[in-house]
């Protein structure tokens, strides 16, 4: 889609943005990323910046993807950091593992589920504003990976809770805005919560020019995480069971490994953690689900980034 499609259509854009968010769309992933932006924090932990949100690039349905991973260390010292395959809505070995020690009754085997959950990650482009620690930044287009506490900034944003308050399209070059971002160091990780939008504005004055400039500097996402770029499952189960020193060809409690090891915590940037979807028959669905159990673990947003 040309610079001038994409402003013609862009009036229904909100409404397709909003039932995408609804559905879950992933955009069917794709490989490995280039260059995140990423803000630079202090010696005590806190940061900010300024940037605003962009629309998708040409041939992509949504401004966003979102992905899932893993990253925990074995008894081994190696550590398992790979894409989870439930991000394409496959089975995936390590979601499976950790339902089964999750179900086992043992409190140990949950701890260690809980330090091997997934983690969820959202990618869009940006545009940096203002940059306070690295200026040399400003005015850069380029991906940014944030957790769910962002994601849910831009969802109120554009489902407002109160009457009265007018919905906006963060990814709109002409009705967005600013997102100012406050990052405060909370428990030994990143905080989010003081980070706002601000008014809506046309970016640039709307100059034509200057937002094609920009338009045509948006990195197509999508080729960011492709099926073709995650292992398969058997590479990843033949990975795990390396990690965590399993010598089956079928992680058991059996063959039950020491606890996971978890990375130190570090103030790092705030992800969402949860461990896998259920599995399809023939097998049946467990006994309970981790996912019912999220709202105990936020701690293990501490988790390293990889």
């Amino acid at each position: 889609m040309s610079f001038a499609s994409m402003k013609s259509s862009r009036a229904n854009e909100l409404a397709k943005l909003k039932s995408a968010m609804e559905a879950g769309d992933s955009n069917k992933p794709r490989g490995a990323a280039e260059e995140f932006w990423k803000p630079e924090r202090d010696k005590a932990g806190n940061g900010q910046a300024i940037i605003r949100f962009l629309p998708a690039a040409d041939g992509e349905d949504n401004p966003w993807i979102q992905y899932y991973d893993h990253f925990f260390k074995g008894p081994t010292g190696q550590y398992y950091v790979e894409k989870s395959l439930t991000t394409l809505g496959q089975n995936d070995p390590v979601s499976e593992f950790n339902s089964t020690l999750w179900n086992s009754g043992v409190e140990e085997d949950k701890e260690t589920a809980r330090a091997q959950k997934r983690r969820l990650h959202y990618v869009a482009n940006i545009l940096v504003v203002k940059d306070f620690a690295n200026p040399e930044n400003n005015g850069r287009v380029m991906p940014y990976r944030f957790g769910r506490k962002i994601w849910d900034k831009i969802k109120d944003a554009m489902n407002p809770a109160f009457e009265g308050d007018e919905p906006v399209n963060p990814f709109d070059f002409w009705e967005g805005a600013d997102f100012h971002i406050k990052i405060t160091n909370v428990g030994g990780w990143a905080n989010y919560d003081k980070s706002i939008f601000k008014a809506p504005t046309q970016l640039f004055d709307g100059d034509d020019a200057q937002l094609e400039a920009v338009y045509n500097k948006l990195t197509p996402l999508s080729n960011m995480i492709a099926a073709d770029q995650f292992k398969s499952y058997d590479e990843l189960k033949a990975k795990l069971n390396r990690v965590l020193c399993i010598e089956s060809d079928e992680p058991t409690l059996a063959a039950r490994p020491p606890r996971v090891e978890r990375p130190a915590p570090v103030v790092q940037e705030e992800v969402e953690v949860e461990v896998r979807e259920p599995a399809p028959a023939p097998r049946p669905a467990p006994a309970a689900s981790m996912d019912d159990d999220d709202d105990t673990l936020s701690y293990f947003q501490s988790l390293a980034e990889d």
